[in-house]
């Protein structure tokens, strides 16, 4: 053996314990940069797991926006003609008066002239929601959904509290009461 072979086969000797140290520092490395690399994705990942959490709950909060103000729209329309509603009752009323009279009348082509413009304005109405109470005599009376005006005594022991007559049809606009029934009670 020569001497440049054992000076080599010294190097290696010396170089041994440097490449381990290099491969071990190499893969300490290694595992470090993995180490941050999973918490850098399990960061990543809870934030977007919160960012997903508020994604949907502002998607549902706008969807319950969006029903509550198209119920909100829906309840305007159908009771936008109220106060016109409640000034139109009374000429409504009228109207049924003077249909009343007419038909005690013998001028049978007045009556009819008239019944045809009372159906039409009545029908007008109907379209835009009006609907009559119906209330007739013999009904329980109910002071949520009645005005009692007087009362009387009742004519017979069936018609104690209940509804004798009838003074003031009421009307409602959609769901809700435009006019209360104006009602004679029996006592």
């Amino acid at each position: 053996m020569s001497h440049k072979e054992n000076k080599d086969k010294e190097m290696d000797k010396n170089n041994e314990p440097q490449e381990v140290a290099k491969e071990n520092e190499e893969n300490n490395t290694e595992s470090v940069e993995n180490e941050v690399v999973e918490n850098e994705v399990e960061k990543l990942n809870r934030e977007i797991g919160k960012e997903r959490d508020n994604f949907l709950r502002l998607f549902a909060e706008f969807e319950n926006y969006k029903k509550r103000t198209s119920k909100e729209r829906i309840e305007l329309f159908s009771t936008a003609n109220r106060e016109l509603m409640t000034a139109l009752l009374p000429i409504l009323d009228d109207f049924e008066r003077g249909l009343n009279e007419i038909e005690k009348s013998s001028d049978k082509a007045l009556l009819e002239g008239m019944q045809l413009i009372y159906n039409k304005f009545k029908n007008t109405l109907s379209q835009k929601g009006l609907k009559d109470m119906e209330v007739k005599q013999g009904d329980s009376f109910d002071p949520e959904v009645h005005e009692a005006i007087t009362q009387i005594p009742a004519p017979s022991k069936k018609l104690k509290g209940k509804i004798i007559d009838v003074v003031e049809k009421g009307y409602k606009l959609g769901e809700s009461i435009i006019r209360f029934p104006k009602v004679v009670i029996g006592n």
